[in-house]
């Protein structure tokens, strides 16, 4: 597989290994490489929560992880507890009460969490303990890195890096251009 191919891939959700919410056949794939505990990635989850359902049915969106430890030191354990919520069916729940208590994302706060959402409690905690689902966020991250991620949150359009340094509302006109060329 060449270099451009392995980029190209890296752009293609997976419904194994990532968090997808909406249709398959949606025009628009909206990815995010995010960090539970970076308040930009928590901005644009404020936003992605008014601006997806506007576009009804036709945004995929793809989560993924990009935990910046040396920023952000309980990144990492909060996307393996998001890991091991997505093992038992709930991804998306534990996603929101991370990033909704993105100050308490301790080992004691997940376990909490995990126990808000109705997760297996023993399962979760051996997930836990092993560290089942650092490599899956190892991956993701790999990924972010070679397709040029360095900071949360970063943002892909179908096939294009979006900026969002100007702000949410690029993202918002983004995806709208991408809709029109569909």
């Amino acid at each position: 597989m060449t270099a451009h191919a392995k980029l190209d891939a890296l752009l293609l959700p997976d419904e194994a290994i990532d968090h997808i919410r909406g249709r398959s056949s949606a025009p628009v794939t909206l990815i995010e490489y995010g960090d539970f505990e970076c308040p930009a990635s928590f901005q644009a989850r404020a936003a992605l929560n008014v601006m997806l359902p506007h576009f009804d049915h036709q945004v995929r969106f793809v989560f993924r992880h990009f935990p910046l430890q040396a920023l952000h030191p309980h990144a990492e354990l909060a996307a393996e507890a998001a890991e091991a919520a997505g093992a038992q069916g709930k991804f998306w729940p534990m996603y929101e009460l991370l990033f909704t208590h993105q100050q308490h994302l301790k080992e004691k706060h997940l376990f909490d969490y995990a126990g808000q959402i109705g997760l297996d409690i023993p399962r979760y905690q051996n997930e836990m303990n092993d560290h089942v689902y650092r490599q899956r966020v190892q991956e993701h991250k790999q990924g972010g890195y070679l397709l040029g991620v360095r900071a949360t949150p970063a943002f892909f359009i179908n096939d294009r890096r979006v900026d969002v340094s100007p702000g949410l509302q690029h993202l918002h006109e983004a995806i709208d251009r991408a809709l029109l060329a569909a």
